[in-house]
Order: structure tokens, then C-alpha cells, then sequence
């Protein structure tokens, strides 16, 4: 039996967000939204004091975070460099903690998190976004009904001209999110990764890979992403043996999820397509960003697994690190 959430309890939930730049800021306003922003803190002295001003909460160091027993849980949105050592400490420190993904830059020190989280009951949420997305999980839905039929491929497409980074490479700055789907779509990790990458604008920093995930009883997976771009696109394409679905961000709300009952025929030994209209699914909008914050908080409250917790962040940071072993030694790299 769920245990019913409290508003005034969830209220009671402090929250002190750490980085508060290009996406950071964004998590600022959405904690501030849902009424649970306490205090924030930033390297950049004046962003930080701009922001404490705009929503009237306090600007602290880092450290003074972790020591305040007004704070409950920390959200982490600084450099992917920096994951593990703030989210180690929040945790060493007693407090819940959503981090940005990845949730680390290698997978010893990702299940080092999970373990510290587990041993001290605390939550552990990782910033997969898109899982939290109404068209999302509406066609998450439909997989789990059966109306897609068995599942036999997909592929993502995540386009755009920049943001350009000098930290991390496209795959690590773009493909988590898509590779995030996947695994919960198809529900299991890859048998196999193969991915290529191409470095154009600065060294050893790839602008455009494509990765090639290989799952049990013959299911595949294809990622495509590039900041090399001349256009945005933001693409889920899900193959199933009744019908065909396709999450397309980029497009206005009343057409981001589309479905098509194709089916193939048989003549003579030939395969026949017979083609079907678009379908516009229908689910309710609202703000993925802010539907993730009410589920790190709901989590916090009930003391339940986040839906993008620790683990499923490092079954993640698992597959991507297998990308980016394939890309330098131009090997195919078995997972399990």
C-alpha cells in the first residue's frame, strides 16, 4: 500500500541547488516553483548573488551547505568532472541528492554513490530528463501494453549546432539522455556496443558519433548525435512487429508522439508494406523538468526508489563507457 504524501511534509523538504549556470539555473527555478528552493551555491560569486536575489533564498559555500541541518537534500548541476566528489560529500554529509547525469565519469565511482546511498537510507536521483517526459512516458504506455507488439528496434537522433564543449565529448554531452530510454524501453542492458566517433573542432573531443547497441533475442538499437548540425532534431524512433511509434521533441506539443499501425503482408515470399496514416497521441503537458523535481522530492518524502536512481544511472555511464572503449580501440565491446 503507497503511503499518501503530505503536502506540507513534501514542503518541509529543503533543497540547496550547487551550480547554477547553463542548466543549473534551470533546476533553480523549477525547485523554486514546487516551493521547496532553500539555498543555492556557484563558483561565479555574481550569478550566485543574482539568483539568491531573484528568488530571495540564501547563497552559501559548498561546505556550508553540507554542514546546515536546514538542508535536506543537495541538487548537483556542476561540471560532469565534479559529479562524484560533490555527490560523495552530500551523501557523507546526510543528505538526499539529485545529480545532473552522468552520475560519474567511471563506473567504480558511480556504484561507489550507490553503495554510500544504500548503506545510509539515503536517495540517490539522477538527471535523466527525458524519462520524465509526459510524451515519454505516455509511450512507454503503449510499449507496456502491447500496442507496439514485441519490440524489434530502435533508433534516436539528437541533433543541434553547439552547445560546443571542451570537458567532455558529444556522446558524453548529448547520448545519455537517448540511452537512457532505450535501456528502459527494451528493459535490459546491451550484449554489445559499437560505436564511432569523428573529431572535427578540436582534438580528441568527437562532434559527431554513432553508436550501435546489440540487445538479447536479436532486439538492436541505434544513437545518432552531433552538435555539428544544421538543424535541431530531437528523435525516438520505437520499431515494434504491430506498430511504430515516434517521439519527436522538436515538434509542438500536440504532435510530439505520433503512432503508426504499418504492417507487413506477405505475397509469394515477398514482403508487402501496407502503409497506415499518423496517429496523434494524445497525453497530458506539462514540464518535464518540473515533473522530475516533484518525483526527487516525492521520492524523499515516501522514502522510495526514484524511478532514475543510482543504479539505472550506472547501467547508463555503463553503456556509454563501452561507446567510448569501442571508439578508441575500433573494437566492439561486450557488456554482458
Amino acid at each position: 500500500m503507497s503511503k499518501i504524501i503530505n503536502l506540507e511534509d513534501s514542503l518541509d523538504i529543503r533543497v540547496a541547488v550547487v551550480g547554477c549556470g547553463y542548466w543549473g539555473k534551470n533546476l533553480v527555478r523549477a525547485f523554486s516553483e514546487i516551493g521547496n528552493l532553500y539555498a543555492l551555491s556557484d563558483t561565479n560569486t555574481n550569478l550566485a548573488n543574482e539568483l539568491s536575489n531573484k528568488y530571495m533564498v540564501k547563497n552559501e559555500l559548498f561546505e556550508n551547505l553540507l554542514a546546515s541541518n536546514d538542508i535536506g537534500a543537495v541538487a548537483i548541476a556542476t561540471p560532469a568532472i565534479t559529479h562524484y566528489k560533490l555527490a560523495r560529500a552530500a551523501l557523507m554529509s546526510g543528505k538526499d541528492v539529485f545529480v545532473e547525469k552522468p552520475i560519474a565519469l567511471n563506473i567504480d565511482d558511480a556504484e561507489e554513490l550507490v553503495k554510500i546511498a544504500t548503506e545510509n537510507n539515503k536517495i540517490l536521483m539522477v538527471g535523466h530528463l527525458l524519462q520524465y517526459h509526459p510524451g515519454f512516458l505516455k509511450l512507454k504506455e503503449m510499449v507496456s501494453s502491447g500496442k507496439l507488439g514485441e519490440l524489434q528496434y530502435i533508433y534516436s537522433n539528437r541533433l543541434n549546432l553547439g552547445k560546443f564543449r571542451k570537458e567532455e565529448n558529444i556522446l558524453w554531452s548529448f547520448a545519455p539522455h537517448d540511452v537512457s530510454m532505450i535501456l528502459n524501453l527494451f528493459e535490459s542492458l546491451p550484449e554489445r556496443v559499437t560505436a564511432i566517433g569523428s573529431t572535427y573542432l578540436q582534438s580528441k573531443i568527437a562532434d559527431v558519433t554513432t553508436t550501435h547497441l546489440q540487445f538479447p533475442n536479436g532486439k538492436n538499437a541505434h544513437i545518432y548525435v552531433s552538435w555539428l548540425h544544421p538543424y535541431k532534431e530531437q528523435k525516438l524512433v520505437v520499431i515494434g512487429n504491430k506498430g511504430m511509434a515516434v517521439f519527436d521533441d522538436g515538434r509542438d506539443w500536440g504532435e510530439k508522439l505520433s503512432f503508426y499501425a504499418h504492417e507487413v503482408c506477405w505475397n509469394d515470399d515477398l514482403p508487402i508494406p501496407k502503409p497506415a496514416e499518423a496517429e496523434m497521441v494524445k497525453f497530458p503537458i506539462s514540464e518535464p523538468l518540473k515533473l522530475e523535481a516533484e518525483h526527487f522530492i516525492e521520492s524523499i518524502t515516501k522514502r522510495t526508489k526514484p524511478r532514475t536512481d543510482g543504479k539505472e544511472g550506472t547501467m547508463v555511464l555503463s553503456v556509454l563507457d563501452a561507446a567510448e572503449k569501442s571508439m578508441n580501440s575500433k573494437t566492439t565491446i561486450k557488456l554482458c
